[in-house]
């Protein structure tokens, strides 16, 4: 615009000063003078139209920078809102498939650890039975010589037989209390074996479960951790509600993750939060999964 208005001053400063030199004296007007300031009276007409038609268009040009310029700002805006809208919708279906996951995956270990459950007293319910019999009916040849049926031994009634009980069963607090001694010793191999006393003898006992996670913790030790995946397995599904089970998981997870089974053991800490999200091993779980960059989907 100022260009314009340049160039039109420009014209009409030249004009005027073509009239100026052109001007005839006072006394010596002609016809040829009269024609050209005719003439430079239409220059200076056709520099204003001129002048006009570029401010006109120029004008025009300005206005269709702007509308441009506002259409592109509107396009921008929109573009962010629905890039934002996509990113939640994505967020909130990858969070809804998580939680759906969760809840199969949780509702398949509960199945599976009620067909163990069922197996193991199945077991147990065999095994009783087996031991009653063997009380009811003791191997032959453990009366004494001598002995009638009666009981008598050389005419000594009610005299013991002297034969040894078979698997005597050790006492369980003990033997579970040198097991853990020797685990903290570092006496690997001596503690896993009261340990497998302990779930041999007194399978149903608490401290079962707790002799488990403790083969766990053993082959964990070890580096053995596809054995330990086995015994934290057997925790959860034969031993759910012992208090060693969030622990448990948490070892789990922790031993896929060191065999490089990344998706699995990301599942596992999931689902040890959904679980049990109050217990430490759960704020641990978070905290792995933090520092490896993996998003917790929130407690609902």
């Amino acid at each position: 615009m100022k260009k314009a208005h340049g160039i039109r001053s420009c014209l009409v400063v030249g004009a005027a000063v073509a009239v100026a030199l052109l001007a005839p004296p006072a006394n010596a007007a002609s016809k040829e003078i009269v024609a050209l300031q005719t003439q430079v009276q239409q220059l200076l007409d056709m520099v204003q139209r001129l002048q006009s038609t570029v401010d006109s268009r120029f004008g025009g040009m300005q206005r269709l920078v702007e509308q441009t310029a506002d259409n592109a700002a509107q396009i921008t805006q929109t573009v962010n809102a629905l890039s934002q809208k996509i990113n939640a919708q994505a967020d909130a279906t990858s969070g809804k498939l998580d939680t759906t996951s969760g809840q199969i995956q949780s509702l398949n270990d509960s199945v599976d650890e009620l067909k163990t459950r069922i197996g193991n007293l199945d077991k147990t319910v065999h095994d009783l039975q087996t031991q009653l019999q063997n009380i009811q009916s003791p191997p032959p040849g453990t009366q004494q010589p001598g002995a009638t049926p009666g009981g008598d031994t050389n005419g000594a009634p009610g005299a013991p037989t002297g034969a040894p009980m078979a698997n005597q069963a050790p006492p369980l607090q003990p033997t579970f209390q040198a097991a853990m001694r020797d685990y903290n010793a570092a006496k690997y191999s001596v503690a896993a074996g009261e340990f497998q006393d302990v779930m041999h003898y007194y399978p149903q006992d608490d401290l079962a479960g707790s002799a488990q996670f403790y083969l766990g913790e053993i082959a964990y030790k070890q580096g053995n951790f596809s054995e330990a995946v086995t015994d934290y397995n057997a925790v959860l599904e034969q031993y759910g509600g012992n208090r060693e089970a969030p622990a448990a998981q948490l070892r789990k997870g922790l031993a896929l993750l060191q065999m490089g089974k990344r998706d699995s053991g990301i599942r596992e800490l999931r689902q040890l939060i959904q679980r049990h999200p109050q217990t430490p091993e759960a704020a641990q779980a978070r905290s792995k999964l933090n520092g490896m960059g993996v998003r917790i989907q929130a407690a609902r």
